[in-house]
């Protein structure tokens, strides 16, 4: 089996995913929509393997590992210069394989159609930013185009530690180190041990996974450090939670307080299919003011919706005024608009009004 060939044909028809089973032909996500690669013949055990060799080619050590661990996360460059992150498993016994196409030139913020308060929170010179949201809305894109934007403007030294590198970085106005946990560094432990001592301007770890990740990062952060993580969660309200759920209950309120002054912002997003094809991002930002502050401060996370809601001035906007942006811009069927929303039935309402208030200023 052509690997390479295989994955170019995927992106060639605009895949941002594809999956390979033994016994099965091979598949691709399409606008969120898994469908057959077309012209290929069910995969073998042997194709598996070939593709796995393939993708460890310059790491036997990760190639061992998961003979024995049943589990690989890489990334992956084809002849093609086609860039994926490789998730590789064990099913049934059988070897899986899922790829994820990595941009190989990092879009603008623009391009991207990330709202103005991405930038905002892009441009902060230290504290703490988070970009959140589940598997596949886009984290990655969205923390590697603030890291581009950065690169780009600023003469920094931007340090980043991941698993694995996704986005390569050349140097611009800024100097950019990327290490890649198992490869450049023992573990992600040793790495967020060691960053400090670096002389860092800009931190970026990949994901908040545990206890000492959120620790080192708010830790960095207050200590005029900026921070840019990510973490598996639907908005800033969870977000700001969750974060100081990492902490022990003993621990918990020096943390609120130390987070209330170093919290710069949350980006949480989420990918909705567009009309007309392909998909596009409905983006809830959070910008830290004096309001969000005693919010986090006070323990009363519950209402960071609400000052959100009510923060247009600070380039702030819910998940659900992103949405209504959306459906009035003719980029999101309502209907899909509302299935994502927390009511929907609030939702179209909101929506439809919204709707018929551009109309009318179209007009006039």
């Amino acid at each position: 089996m052509d690997l390479d060939r295989l994955l170019g044909q995927a992106v060639e028809v605009g895949a941002s995913d594809v999956h390979l089973k033994v016994n099965q032909f091979p598949k691709l996500r399409r606008d969120g929509i898994l469908q057959t690669v077309e012209g290929w013949p069910r995969l073998t055990e042997i194709d598996l393997y070939a593709a796995l060799e393939r993708v460890c080619k310059y790491d036997q050590a990760r190639l061992q590992s998961f003979a024995g661990r049943g589990d690989l996360d890489i990334a992956y460059t084809g002849d093609n210069r086609l860039r994926f992150r490789v998730t590789g498993f064990k099913q049934r016994g059988h070897t899986s394989l899922a790829f994820r196409l990595i941009p190989g030139q990092m879009p603008s913020f623009q391009a991207l159609r990330l709202p103005p308060g991405v930038e905002r929170l892009a441009n902060e010179q230290r504290g703490l930013v988070l970009v959140t949201g589940p598997t596949g809305a886009g984290k990655s894109t969205t923390l590697g185009a603030i890291v581009d934007h950065i690169n780009r403007t600023r003469d920094l030294h931007i340090v980043t530690i991941e698993d694995p590198i996704e986005v390569v970085h050349d140097d611009h106005r800024s100097l950019v180190q990327q290490r890649e946990v198992g490869f450049d560094t023992e573990s992600f432990r040793l790495a967020l041990r060691q960053v400090l001592r670096q002389d860092p301007d800009v931190i970026m770890i990949g994901e908040l996974r545990d206890a000492e990740s959120a620790e080192t990062a708010v830790q960095a952060a207050e200590s005029g450090h900026l921070v840019l993580s990510s973490m598996h969660t639907i908005d800033a309200a969870e977000t700001v939670s969750r974060l100081i759920e990492f902490f022990s209950e003993t621990k918990q309120k020096q943390v609120r307080s130390i987070l209330a002054g170093v919290l710069q912002g949350v980006v949480s997003q989420r990918l909705l299919p567009k009309v007309g094809g392909g998909r596009v991002p409905a983006v809830e930002v959070m910008v830290a003011n004096r309001r969000i502050a005693d919010l986090i401060r006070n323990d009363e996370s519950e209402l960071i919706g609400d000052a959100i809601e009510a923060g247009a001035f600070f380039d702030m906007r819910t998940f659900e005024q992103a949405l209504i942006e959306l459906v009035v811009n003719g980029a999101v069927d309502s209907e899909v608009a509302s299935n994502a929303a927390s009511s929907k039935h609030d939702f179209l309402v909101a929506a439809n009004h919204a709707v018929r208030v551009h109309a009318a200023a179209e007009k006039a």
